[in-house]
């Protein structure tokens, strides 16, 4: 048996420890897979005192992360300290320059330095691995980037947030409004007690630019995504998408459109009948579409010790292997530019809430406001009547052009009897 894979772990937080025990504990079924051994040698974190529930006895401990990159006798430097700069991008710079493989979990670092990174593995000859940085357990990355690689990708959709998905489940089950079920979330760990990351939908659309660079072999684009998050969906919005026949969720799309490569995420109301709807809880789903393969997928658990490391083993897998494939599927310098879509070139149906006097004129002034803009209702509910008071108006919209839309909307906004912003809901036919 060849020698043993050396590794050393940097960020000992939940996926930290979770990998040195599943390492520990599936080491007979690794080896097996592998041809040898994988054996923690070195780790870093700042505290040395605190119980993770695992041992660290016969490991080198540092304190400081990059000098353990820069200086342990490893095969391999884990990645698992976060943030797309700073203290983990110099590991993984310095573990590069030394020889070393990268495995990270690290999706905010490769959405802003992805392509220089995996200029300098390749230069270097070396692995940037990356499996748990998007949707936890389910392996995607190694589906779009090897898996349907005779394919070329007409879309990829997926519900990347379990933290927006877990709130907009509780909504939807309980009735409760967003601001109670962040804080029920907050106190079980599903959310950060600053929950912006999540709820304001940047997470998502970190792994949403990697998932999008893989798929369409371009540079990993951050700044090209289109982000919204969830605070402004309400109970309400649930309620009545029930009544439509929909399900709000959180999408990440990316989608290759006559305009150019779409990257956006936003809430969508998707219909029930789509795989994506009955996705629950803190799950994650993504769905792919390929010219050959057709659709495909894929569902599992997209945060949490267990799911993140068992990614993370299964770069490390492939490295002890001697398995390697280019970073983002083809080598950095053949990705290529494509020309990109922005948000008001954007086509689709869309859900309007309003909140309005009960008055007459109301329903006039907002028919006009979509008449200006070439905008066709689909259909109208209005439950009950107020006379001078508030009343919500639910719409739907045929395929409009965004730019047309938003322009409507302005203008709703606008009118006096329009008491608070208007809501609007893209609805994406999955």
């Amino acid at each position: 048996m060849n020698k043993p894979l050396k590794i050393a772990v940097a960020g000992l937080g939940t996926v930290g420890a979770g990998t040195i025990q599943l390492l520990r504990e599936q080491m007979a079924v690794l080896e097996a897979r592998a041809g040898r051994a994988f054996a923690v040698t070195a780790v870093s974190a700042r505290d040395r005192n605190r119980d993770r529930g695992v041992s660290f006895d016969g490991m080198h401990w540092y304190d400081d992360a990059v000098a353990m990159a820069d200086g342990a006798d490893v095969d391999v430097v884990v990645e698992l300290i976060g943030g797309s700069d700073g203290v983990a991008k110099a590991v993984c710079e310095t573990a590069i320059a030394r020889g070393r493989h990268v495995v990270t979990a690290n999706k905010a670092l490769l959405a802003h330095h992805g392509a220089e990174l995996a200029r300098a593995a390749e230069a270097q000859g070396v692995t940037l691995a990356f499996e748990a940085a998007v949707a936890g357990g389910i392996p995607i990355i190694k589906a779009l980037r090897e898996g349907l690689a005779a394919n070329r990708i007409r879309q990829v959709v997926g519900i990347l947030n379990g933290t927006c998905n877990y709130i907009l489940t509780q909504m939807r089950e309980t009735g409760r409004e967003f601001a109670e079920v962040l804080a029920e979330a907050q106190g079980l760990g599903y959310a950060e007690a600053d929950p912006s990351f999540d709820v304001d939908g940047i997470d998502a659309a970190h792994k949403l630019s990697i998932l999008a660079s893989l798929a369409f072999n371009s540079p990993v684009d951050f700044g090209a995504v289109h982000v919204e998050g969830i605070r402004q969906v309400s109970a309400l919005d649930i309620d009545y998408a029930r009544e439509l026949g929909y399900r709000i969720k959180l999408l990440g799309i990316a989608r290759m459109t006559e305009a150019g490569l779409e990257q956006r995420v936003h809430p969508c109301m998707v219909p029930l009948a789509s795989p994506i709807a009955t996705v629950d809880g803190v799950f994650n789903a993504v769905i792919v579409e390929g010219d050959y393969v057709g659709r495909s997928v894929y569902e599992g658990r997209g945060a949490g010790a267990g799911p993140t490391a068992s990614a993370v083993v299964a770069d490390l897998l492939d490295i002890a292997a001697g398995r390697r494939v280019p970073t983002f599927g083809v080598p950095a310098d053949k990705l290529m530019r494509v020309p990109t879509s922005t948000m008001d070139r954007h086509r689709g149906a869309y859900y309007l809430r309003l909140m309005v006097l009960d008055r007459p004129g109301v329903f006039a002034d907002i028919a006009a406001a979509l008449r200006d803009e070439e905008v066709s209702m689909e259909a109208v509910l209005q439950r009950g009547r107020a006379p001078g008071g508030t009343v919500p108006v639910v719409m739907t919209v045929h395929d409009t052009e965004e730019a047309r839309m938003m322009r409507a909307v302005r203008r709703m906004n606008d009118l006096d009897a329009v008491v608070e912003p208007v809501c609007v809901i893209r609805i994406e036919a999955l």
